[in-house]
């Protein structure tokens, strides 16, 4: 299972994580593009870190929200979140070409990553904006008990999925992720190690109501926020091997 995080979403003189110490103890960097975070400067950094530590790179794209960070939903048409995405792809697919690296997947950011599971049409219109990018992109999405479901909508399309679990976030029943405003929606470090363990070996998390979930992810997401964090990473690596 290979390792994933949300990377490069520093901006000017704001700094956002450790990028340079989480970076050599992951597989794939989903790299901001200027909407939520990140600007050229912090873009071309991170994809220099990327090309150091060989890890493959994806665009992190989300809704014009930089104020918010990215969080708050947006009432975008079909054509606007296609157009919203392609102008944050192509930002980062120049620079990495620039760079002599490929970009080869999309993750969305956010609320837009939240409205892109919840939401039928948010999901078609991201769909769609892989779909009819220059180049084959493969699109991130939740790993949760409709996996066949979402792999139909996108083999229509010409779409190739990559399912992604995560390693410090309570799951619901329904196999999604707990809003942050609820108790116990973020793992404390013990619990997530206890979940990443419980996933590798066995396939399954443990919800909110203590079911026992089956997921087949592909990919696991962690954070490289802070020395805690790096520390947590480097110890669910150790799990994997």
């Amino acid at each position: 299972m290979k390792l994933n995080c949300d990377l490069g979403e520093s901006f000017g003189s704001w700094q956002m994580g450790l990028d340079s110490d989480v970076m050599p103890h992951i597989d794939m960097a989903n790299i901001a593009c200027g909407f939520h975070a990140g600007d050229a400067d912090v873009m071309a950094k991170t994809l220099q870190l990327a090309k150091q530590h060989s890890v493959v790179i994806g665009a992190h794209p989300s809704y014009p929200d930089l104020q918010g960070f990215g969080r708050r939903s947006m009432a975008l048409s079909h054509s606007e979140i296609v157009n919203c995405l392609h102008y944050q792809i192509a930002a980062l697919d120049g620079m990495a070409q620039s760079a002599g690296l490929t970009l080869s997947y999309v993750k969305p950011h956010g609320a837009l990553y939240n409205d892109m599971m919840g939401k039928p049409a948010v999901f078609d219109a991201v769909l769609d904006a892989v779909a009819r990018y220059y180049k084959p992109l493969k699109l991130m999405i939740l790993a949760t008990a409709q996996q066949q479901q979402y792999r139909d909508l996108a083999a229509a399309k010409g779409v190739n999925l990559l399912f992604e679990a995560f390693a410090d976030r309570r799951y619901t029943d329904d196999g999604k992720l707990t809003p942050r405003n609820q108790p116990g929606a973020v793992l404390h470090a013990d619990e997530m190690l206890t979940q990443v363990a419980q996933l590798v070996k066995h396939g399954t998390v443990t919800t909110t109501t203590g079911k026992q979930l089956a997921l087949a992810a592909d990919t696991l997401c962690v954070h490289g926020d802070n020395q805690a964090a790096i520390a947590q990473v480097q110890q669910i690596r150790a799990l994997l091997k």
